[in-house]
C-alpha cells in the first residue's frame, strides 16, 4: 500500500535539537559504525536529510570514518539509551535505524527509543527473519530487515554463473530478471543492463533493444528454467546415492588390506577354474568344490593326482588366510566410519563443489542457499564460534576451522577442483589475501569477492583479473533507505555492483508533475516507467504511453538507479512554487 509522503510533516514540525533552528528538512536517527551504517547515512545526506549517527566510543579500527561524510551530527555512546537517543534528537525525528550486528541488542534499543518517541518510523538489522516478522508487531511502525537476505542471491548467482533470483508480484503480474533469450518477445517489461562489457554492465541503455538482461513477465514459458533446475538438483541427488556407497566401500578398509584380500580372492578364483578342469565337473560343482575346499579344507584324498593335491593345498592356504583378512577388513571399516563421524574434514577427491570462506551472517546465508539448491559446499571460518559454524553441522555440511587466508586452509578446502570459491568474510584485506592464494592454487579457479570499496574492486579486477566482486552494504542499503524514509520500493535488483529500485512513486499536488504528461517522469536517463494507475484504479497500466496525463495521487511504477529515483520523487513530492507578481503602486 502506498504511503503519502506528506502524512508525517503536521506530526514532525515542532521537536528535535535540529529543528530549533528552523530546518524543516527529515531528521533521521542512524545507530552503527559498519559499511551498511555508512552507506545508508550516505543514501540519507543525498536524500537532502540532517542525519545523526550513532557510534560507540571506541569504534572498530577496521570500520569506515563516518566523519568521511560531511553535513551529519556524530554522537559517540557504548549504549543506546532513553538518555541516549533525547540526546541524539530523537524525539521529532522521522525514522530510527538499528543497524547494529546484534538482534537482541537492536530490539532492546527500539523499545528504549519508543519511550522517547512513541510514533517513530523504526528501521531494524536482523540476521533471524523469524524472530524478525514477530518483533515488528510490537511496535507502531517497524520494518525488520536483513541485509543477508538481501545480498546472498547475489552472492549464489554470480558463484553459480547465472541471473541473480529476482521475483516480485505488482500490479496482477509476477515479474522476474531473466536473460533476453530466455523469455519471449512480447513478455519484456524492461532493458536492464548490457552485459557485453562482463566488468562493467551498463545498466539502463538508452537502447534497450541492447539490454542482455531483461525484466519480464513470468508466464508458463519461464518455468522451464525453473524445471531445469530441479531436475539437475534431482540428477545430483541421484549421482550422491551411487557415489557415496563407492566413495563407503573404497573408505572402508586400508589399501593394504584391500590389496591383500583382492590377492587371495584372485588366487581362489584361479586354482578353482583350473581344479573344475582336472576333475572334469560343471560350473556349479566347481564352485561348491571350491567353497568347501577354502573354507574347511576338506575332501582329503592321496589317491587323486599330484596336480590336484598342489591346487586342494593351495586353497587350503588361501582359505586359512582369507577368513582374518576379511575380520581384518570389517574392523577397519568399523573404525574408519567411526573417525569419519568426528572428523568433518573435506575428502582430497572432493570435486565440483563451491568452498565458502567467512560463515558469518552473508556466508552463513550463501552457505545454506547453495545447500538448499543441491550444490556441494565447503565452509570455512576461523572462528570455532561462528555463526555459521553450527548451521553448517546441522546441514552436514564439511566444515574446516582453520584461516581461509592462508594456502594450506584451502588447500584442505580442495580449492584445486572446486567449482568456485566465494570469499566473503568482514576483512577486504583477507578477502583479497585468500583469492590471490587461491590463485596461486588453481590459476582459473571462479572468485567471487566480497570488497567495501567499489573503486579498490575496479582496480583488483583489472590488476589480478578477478573478475566478480560484490559489496554486501551497496547491495543492501538502498533497501534499507527506501524503508527509512516510507518509499515504496517493490523489489531491489542487483546487476554486477550496480543496484536497480522497482518502486512505486505517488504525484503529489502541486508538484512539477502534477498536470504535466508521463514523458516528463521519464526525461531521466536513470528512470525507466513501467507501469502508471491513474488515482482509484485499483490495477496499472503496463508499458503505458508516453502521452497520459498526470493528476494528483496518481501512480508511476518505475525502474531506477538511486540517483534516478531521488530525482523522480523530488519531481513528484516537492511543491512549485508560483511566482506571483504585484503590480507596484505609483509613485
Amino acid at each position: 500500500m502506498a504511503v503519502d509522503p506528506w502524512r508525517d510533516r503536521a506530526r514532525r514540525a515542532v521537536g528535535g535539537r535540529l529543528r530549533s533552528n528552523g530546518d524543516n528538512r527529515p531528521h533521521y536517527v542512524v545507530c552503527g559504525h559498519d559499511p551498511l551504517a555508512y552507506r545508508l547515512v550516505g543514501e540519507l545526506v543525498a536524500a537532502a536529510a540532517t542525519v545523526t549517527v550513532i557510534v560507540p566510543t571506541r569504534p572498530r579500527p577496521d570500520g569506515p570514518d563516518m566523519r568521511s561524510i560531511k553535513g551529519i551530527r556524530l554522537l559517540r555512546a557504548d549504549r543506546l539509551t532513553e538518555q541516549t537517543f533525547r540526546s541524539a534528537g530523537l524525539a521529532g525525528a522521522r525514522g530510527l535505524a538499528l543497524l547494529n550486528q546484534d538482534d537482541v541488542g537492536n530490539i532492546n534499543a527500539a523499545l528504549c527509543a519508543q519511550e522517547v518517541e512513541p510514533d517513530l518510523r523504526v528501521v531494524m538489522r536482523m540476521f533471524n527473519t523469524r524472530l524478525g516478522s514477530r518483533v515488528k508487531r510490537l511496535f507502531a511502525d517497524c520494518e525488520v530487515l536483513s541485509d543477508a537476505s538481501m545480498a546472498a542471491p547475489a552472492f549464489v548467482a554470480a558463484a553459480l554463473g547465472v541471473v541473480s533470483p529476482t521475483h516480485f508480484r505488482h500490479g496482477g503480474r509476477t515479474l522476474h530478471v531473466a536473460q533476453r533469450d530466455e523469455v519471449r518477445p512480447d513478455h519484456v517489461i524492461c532493458g536492464l543492463a548490457d552485459l557485453s562489457d562482463a566488468g562493467r554492465p551498463r545498466v539502463l541503455p538508452a537502447d534497450q533493444d541492447n539490454a542482455d538482461l531483461v525484466l519480464a513477465e513470468a508466464a508458463g514459458s519461464q518455468l522451464a528454467p525453473v524445471r531445469a533446475a530441479r531436475r539437475i538438483v534431482r540428477a545430483r541427488q541421484r549421482a550422491r546415492l551411487w557415489r557415496d556407497p563407492v566413495r563407503a566401500l573404497r573408505s572402508f578398509a586400508t589399501r593394504k588390506i584391500g590389496m591383500a584380500t583382492l590377492g587371495v580372492l584372485a588366487v581362489v578364483v584361479v586354482f578353482g577354474m583350473l581344479l573344475s578342469r582336472a576333475e572334469g565337473v560343471s560350473v556349479a560343482e566347481a564352485v561348491y568344490l571350491t567353497v568347501v575346499m577354502t573354507l574347511s579344507g576338506a575332501d582329503p584324498d592321496l589317491g587323486k593326482s599330484a596336480a590336484v593335491q598342489v591346487m586342494q593345498v593351495v586353497l587350503s592356504l588361501a582359505g586359512l588366510a582369507l577368513i582374518p583378512l576379511l575380520t581384518a577388513a570389517v574392523v577397519d571399516g568399523l573404525v574408519n566410519a567411526r573417525l569419519a563421524i568426528a572428523d568433518r574434514q573435506t575428502r582430497p577427491e572432493r570435486t565440483g563443489h563451491v568452498v565458502v570462506v567467512g560463515l558469518g551472517n552473508v556466508g552463513t546465508r550463501v552457505m545454506w542457499q547453495l545447500h538448499d539448491l543441491g550444490v556441494e559446499v565447503v565452509g570455512v571460518d576461523k572462528d570455532p564460534d561462528a555463526r555459521g559454524v553450527s548451521v553448517a553441522r546441522e546441514l552436514d555440511v564439511p566444515l574446516i576451522v582453520g584461516d581461509g587466508s592462508q594456502e594450506e586452509t584451502l588447500r584442505a578446502a580442495s580449492v584445486a577442483t572446486c567449482r568456485a570459491l566465494v570469499i566473503v568474510s568482514t576483512d577486504d584485506v583477507t578477502n583479497l589475501q585468500a583469492a590471490l592464494y587461491a590463485r596461486e592454487i588453481h590459476s582459473d579457479v571462479h572468485v567471487v569477492l566480497r570488497l567495501f570499496d567499489g573503486d579498490f574492486a575496479s582496480r583488483i579486477q583489472r590488476t589480478f583479473n578477478i573478475g566478480i566482486s560484490r559489496s554486501v552494504s551497496y547491495l543492501a542499503a538502498p533497501a534499507f533507505a527506501a524503508a527509512l524514509m516510507d518509499r515504496e520500493v517493490i523489489a531491489t535488483i542487483p546487476v554486477g555492483r550496480h543496484v536497480l529500485l522497482v518502486a512505486e512513486v505517488i504525484v503529489a499536488a502541486g508538484s512539477a508533475l502534477d498536470g504535466g504528461s508521463l514523458a516528463a517522469a521519464d526525461e531521466n536517463p536513470g528512470v525507466r516507467v513501467i507501469a502508471f494507475a491513474q488515482f482509484g484504479e485499483p490495477r496499472p497500466i503496463w508499458l503505458p504511453a508516453s502521452g497520459f496525463r498526470l493528476g494528483a495521487r496518481d501512480r508511476i511504477t518505475v525502474v531506477a538507479r538511486r540517483s534516478g529515483l531521488s530525482w523522480l520523487l523530488k519531481q513528484a513530492t516537492e511543491a512549485v512554487d508560483e511566482a506571483v507578481d504585484e503590480a507596484e503602486p505609483a509613485p
